[in-house]
């Protein structure tokens, strides 16, 4: 007797619509320090999006194939700036609350490889899409966030 399945599953409705309305706003997280700031930000235009429920509970509430982007913002002696980033995938699909450890993980050890005198700032950015980032975008997205400037604010 063949297996039928089920015509209605709302579980996998519900994270088809989620992964849907991510990938329509190309949404992603953004995390910056000292200013302890964060928010959603559409990877492609760098504009700021509005904390829906329904953006907020697809992020939060599904599992997703995650690509963190990190970075530590620096200026040597002169005035240039310059990033010193990875970016890490991790193998599968995980829940937002989940990554925290890895993400810590990481993030202390790329800390650690930077001078400290050039040190102002660090941030990272999570991509629920699985969109790997190159130095460029990156770099948009977290000078659109205010991550040169964080010094100054809390000044």
């Amino acid at each position: 007797m063949s297996q039928r399945r089920k015509p209605n599953n709302a579980r996998a409705r519900l994270e088809r619509y989620s992964r849907a309305v991510l990938a329509q706003h190309r949404v992603c997280v953004v995390n910056l320090d000292p200013s302890n700031r964060q928010g959603l930000v559409d990877w492609m235009t760098t504009k700021n999006i509005r904390h829906g429920r329904q953006v907020a509970d697809a992020v939060c509430d599904i599992a997703h194939p995650w690509v963190i982007y990190i970075g530590a913002f620096c200026v040597d002696q002169s005035g240039r700036r310059y990033i010193k980033s990875i970016e890490i995938a991790p193998q599968g699909i995980y829940r937002s609350d989940s990554l925290s450890g890895v993400i810590e993980e990481h993030y202390h050890a790329l800390l650690d490889t930077c001078n400290p005198a050039h040190l102002i700032g660090s941030g990272w950015i999570a991509n629920p899409s699985g969109v790997s980032l190159d130095e460029e975008q990156a770099d948009r997205i977290f000078s659109a966030c205010g991550a040169w400037h964080q010094n100054e604010e809390a000044a």
